[in-house]
């Protein structure tokens, strides 16, 4: 299992857990699809930010 600091690592379609902003001080993860990539660098040290098939934002903790 990866996590989410490489952006070429994530791709339209995989299957993810994301910290939402409002989670970031529980560290709660949410599960989901990925539908767009958010961040444009190509690594970010806390994840890249995606959106998911639902519409919730977020950053990728972990690659499944």
């Amino acid at each position: 299992m990866k996590d989410g600091r490489k952006r070429s690592d994530i791709k339209h379609g995989d299957s993810v857990a994301i910290v939402l902003k409002q989670d970031q001080a529980t560290g709660y993860l949410t599960d989901g699809i990925v539908r767009d990539l958010l961040t444009k660098s190509a690594s970010h040290p806390h994840g890249i930010k995606v959106r998911l098939m639902s519409g919730e934002v977020g950053r990728v903790k972990e690659i499944y």
